[in-house]
């Protein structure tokens, strides 16, 4: 029987939140935070092969997807701002202990969320979402570190360039050996999204904001070793963001880490949902006995 999944708003700090919710409330939950510049859509495939053993929640970050994207000189976006509404939006649902799957800026958040309340947290899966200096591809981080290092009108362009939709198609097909499975919807979709009035300006604050990450990785590396938190690292090697050794720097601090290494890109569940699916739930079905 196929997961019935649901499409649901929540108003949180003043701001409309869109979620995807499946599965019995009260079975365990997982909570999936997305990255640039997609939205709980990248989970579309994924919710159903969780949700008949798992509370599955998987809401769009404020200015991405359906929820709401209030201007620069309305709302201070930074990952505080959206660990503060993410944490916002479970404590409405009732849900105070859940595991977390991160993707890309959806790794600082969830960060933020292990930090502020380590308890929490019963097990992380991460699919290409760097916790480590180690895994960041050069070639494409360079023009944000620049950016973040001195901001004027040519280091702006060159992060601009992050928003054409030619740049978010060669995120979904670089390093994916069958761009056929792609389908153009995914960034079709999402630079549509990106493209609407003011949000440009929402996805340069966040460029900026990203420079608080990396200080907080210390913290995040003994947050993994004292809780001994449970961790699977599963990764498409060829994404040309954030690199394999991203996943591999989990087995420094996380307690026997599982990594795994696909075949596939930064948008990895476009090309093997069932693959991660069947690690997931295996090593989520052995992190809850534990």
């Amino acid at each position: 029987m196929t997961a019935r999944v649901h499409h649901r708003y929540a108003t949180v700090d003043g701001q409309r939140i869109f979620y995807r919710e499946a599965g019995d409330t009260g079975a365990p939950a997982i909570v999936l935070l997305h990255g640039f510049p997609t939205s709980s859509f990248m989970f579309r495939d994924l919710i159903p092969r969780l949700a008949d053993r798992y509370h599955v929640i998987a809401p769009d970050h404020l200015g991405f997807g359906f929820s709401a994207a209030p201007s620069v000189t309305e709302y201070d976006y930074t990952f505080d701002a959206l660990t503060d509404l993410t944490a916002g939006l479970l404590g409405q649902l009732g849900v105070n202990r859940y595991a977390i799957y991160v993707h890309d800026y959806g790794a600082p958040i969830g960060w933020r969320l292990a930090l502020r309340n380590p308890q929490a947290i019963t097990a992380i899966v991460t699919q290409n979402g760097n916790g480590y200096d180690e895994g960041f591809v050069e070639s494409f981080w360079t023009t944000v570190w620049n950016y973040h290092r001195d901001q004027n009108p040519d280091t702006e362009a060159a992060v601009r360039a992050a928003l054409a939709e030619e740049s978010i198609k060669w995120q979904y097909l670089t390093g994916v050996a069958d761009e056929t499975l792609v389908s153009p919807d995914t960034w079709t979709r999402d630079a549509a999204l990106l493209a609407r009035r003011g949000n440009d300006e929402i996805q340069l604050a966040l460029f900026r904001d990203y420079a608080t990450n990396a200080p907080m990785y210390p913290a995040l590396h003994d947050y993994l070793r004292s809780s001994k938190v449970p961790v699977l690292a599963v990764w498409g090697q060829g994404d040309p963001i954030f690199g394999p050794d991203g996943a591999r720097a989990f087995g420094k601090d996380a307690q026997n880490a599982e990594i795994h290494l696909l075949d596939g890109g930064h948008f990895l569940l476009e090309t093997a949902v069932d693959e991660v699916a069947e690690l997931m739930r295996d090593f989520l079905s052995r992190a809850s006995a534990a």
